[in-house]
């Protein structure tokens, strides 16, 4: 299994999940947004396999700073926002084998299951 985390490294809900997946003995390779933006193309292949709704960082600065009219916005509007702002994107974002298969970090079981473990 190939697994990339993608995230910022002081984020308090990628550090819970980098513990639990070394505590599980699961290999991943961490990708920093912030120095590694994602792009466009991989972030398309995201919407598509999670929908661009489960992946919005709705707690942040920058999607505060985007106004009402997000609200109406349509996949293809996000995914052009993703691709401009990595700090749109809802952290942690764990891709198995090349495909997107889960955003955030809460439910173990959840997390066991998305990840085939």
């Amino acid at each position: 299994m190939s697994l990339q985390v993608y995230g910022i490294p002081n984020c308090g809900t990628c550090k819970k999940a980098f513990n639990w997946l070394q505590n599980h003995n699961i290999d991943y390779e961490f990708i920093n947004t912030k120095e590694t933006p994602p792009t466009r193309e991989q972030i398309e292949n995201w919407v598509k396999s999670l929908g661009s709704a489960s992946m919005r960082n709705t707690s942040g600065q920058s999607y505060r700073a985007l106004g009402d009219e997000k609200r109406t916005w349509i996949d293809e509007q996000w995914i052009e926002a993703f691709a401009k702002d990595a700090m749109l994107l809802k952290r942690p974002l764990f891709v198995k084998d090349g495909t997107a298969v889960l955003v955030g970090f809460k439910d173990e079981k959840v997390i066991l299951e998305k990840l085939g473990i």
